[in-house]
This record gives C-alpha cells, sequence and structure tokens, in this order.
C-alpha cells in the first residue's frame, strides 16, 4: 500500500484492519509505502503502527512514483501472498475470505484482481470494474484495464519470476501511467495466466466528479499504453492490433460512430494521439539512458581490470 498526500488513506487503513479482524485465519501484515511525504503523513503512520493489532511495516521511499512505490513495498514484504491497494481504496470486510478461497486451489503461479467499486456515488465512473464474470487475459483483450493495480494480488513466487514493476510507467513517472499493465503483461509473456475474479472487492475513492479530471486520466493511461506497445512490440506484436483497431474507432467517430464511453464523452482520439505520444516518449527515455548505461558498463569493466 502506497500513501502520497491523500486525506481518504485513513479509510483504506482502517478497512485493511477490519478486514483483518473479520478473519483471523489470515496472518496479515500491512506494508505502508510513504511515498515523499510532507504533510506529517510518517508521524501519523508511526502512531497507527505503535497501537495496531496487526503487524504493520513501514517504508520510505523518497523517489516520487507509484511504480517505486510498490518495488519499495515489495522488497519489504515478508508474506506469501502480495496484495497491492491504492491509498484512495477502501477493502470490502470479506476481502480475506475471498483471497483465501481463490488461493485454496494449490494455484500459486498466477496474478488476479477483483471487483472495483465507486466509493463514492458522487465520483464518475472511471477507473472501476464492475464486471460479473470471471475472466483470464488473451490476446484478445488489452492488457489495459483488465486487472486494476489498486486490487491486485500475486503469490510471492509469481512475483519472483517477473520482478520489480518498471518505474518509467505508473503516476510520477514519465509514462505517467501502464505501470500495473505492464506488470501484467510480463507475466502474461511468462505464461504466467491473469485472472479477473468478481469479488475480493475494493472500493475506490478517487475523487473525480468533474469531467475534465476524467478527460485527463484518460490521456494518462493512452499515454502509459503507447509506451507499453513500443516496448513491447517485439515480444508482443498484437498490441499493435489494438492500437489499429483505437484508429479505425476514431476514424468511424468522425462520421457518426459511437465514441469510446458515450456516458463520459470520451473520444477515440486522445486514444491514439497519446498512445503515439507515448511511443515516442519511450524511445526518448531508451535514447537518453544510453549515454548513462554506457558510462555504468565502462565503470565495471574499469573495476574489472583494477582486481
Amino acid at each position: 500500500m502506497r500513501l502520497g498526500s491523500d486525506p481518504n488513506h485513513p479509510i483504506c487503513i482502517r478497512s485493511i484492519q477490519a478486514a483483518c479482524r473479520s478473519h483471523r485465519a489470515v496472518t496479515a501484515e500491512l506494508v505502508v509505502v510513504d511515498n515523499g511525504s510532507t504533510d506529517g503523513t510518517s508521524d501519523y503512520l508511526a502512531r497507527i503502527a505503535a497501537r495496531s493489532d496487526i503487524a504493520v511495516t513501514l517504508v520510505s521511499e523518497p523517489k516520487p512514483g507509484l511504480a517505486a512505490a510498490r518495488n519499495a513495498g515489495l522488497k519489504k514484504a515478508r508474506g506469501r501472498i502480495l496484495v497491492f491497494v491504492d491509498d484512495d481504496c477502501e477493502i470490502d470486510r470479506n476481502y480475506l475470505r475471498d483471497l483465501e478461497r481463490h488461493y485454496a486451489s494449490g494455484e500459486t503461479c498466477v496474478i488476479r484482481g477483483g471487483r472495483v467499486e465507486l466509493g463514492d456515488p458522487k465520483d464518475l465512473p472511471f477507473t472501476i470494474k464492475r464486471s460479473s464474470k470471471r475472466a483470464r487475459l488473451t490476446r484478445d483483450v488489452h492488457p489495459g484495464g483488465f486487472v486494476l493495480g489498486c486490487n491486485m494480488t500475486m503469490h510471492r513466487e509469481a512475483a519472483a519470476l517477473v520482478g520489480c514493476f518498471d518505474e518509467r510507467f505508473g503516476a510520477g513517472g514519465p509514462l505517467r501511467s501502464a505501470e500495473d499493465t505492464d506488470y501484467l503483461l510480463r507475466a502474461y509473456l511468462l505464461d504466467i495466466p491473469v485472472e479477473y475474479v468478481p469479488d475480493m472487492t475494493v472500493f475506490h475513492h478517487h475523487r473525480r466528479n468533474a469531467r475534465q479530471a476524467v478527460e485527463t486520466l484518460h490521456r494518462d493511461y493512452s499515454l502509459g499504453n503507447g509506451g507499453l506497445c513500443m516496448k513491447h512490440v517485439r515480444q508482443a506484436p498484437w498490441l499493435l492490433l489494438h492500437f489499429c483497431w483505437a484508429v479505425r474507432s476514431a476514424c468511424r467517430e468522425l462520421v457518426g460512430g459511437p465514441r469510446f464511453d458515450p456516458d463520459l464523452h470520451l473520444s477515440h482520439w486522445p486514444i491514439v494521439v497519446m498512445n503515439v505520444l507515448g511511443a515516442a516518449r519511450f524511445v526518448g527515455l531508451l535514447i537518453t539512458r544510453r549515454p548513462e548505461r554506457a558510462k555504468v558498463r565502462q565503470v565495471q569493466q574499469a573495476t574489472a581490470e583494477l582486481r
């Protein structure tokens, strides 16, 4: 769990504690990452940890970015089952019961995500997942949004195979989003199943009740997905098909075709434009990192020669 300066994090922590108390058969540890807060969050967390009836591990990660925070928490977590929840989320009281039931089969190499509902009915219905059908990721479905990073779980064995989150992606990173989608895609390419289940419910208090806020996030998601497509273009060329389908839908929109989301009045065109910009930004990141990597190799070579 990563905390920045979101005022909802007391709700988040309390809901996790309540879920743990309602299902004490599961031994739980709450790992909280303070991602560079400047508002007294660290003192607040210390007080929470001191009086908590479940184990709390506090982690400070000054490097900004959701992916960096997830990696910091991943390194400190001691449990066999890992659950990622955002600080603006509230987990259902029966979350751990659902979680235990899904892992009762003994299948460890799988990444799961559960249902994500609105925490506040006044917020716009975005960044949620309400499907009532259990499903596994296939090439026919774009991985973006298939499982949401604010409600994602995996066994430690699966995490060890996939590795760390790519810190170029995600909120606070240069590509602004898709750190969870990149992780899911890397798992899929390793033949690790990615599964959505319609329980394990989380309530998302995202506080976006103005269309402009949703439009901005829509663009950020598309930017990250463009970088994702460029990163995996060799291993997952089928992602290009999803881009082509977006272009086709955008063109149809010009002649009266349906929008990407008619209820929120979101267009396909930001997807197309921001996908292209995201791909270009990913290439730019690769180019700017080459001199840095070359310098590291030179230092390593010089050190080896001294030995």
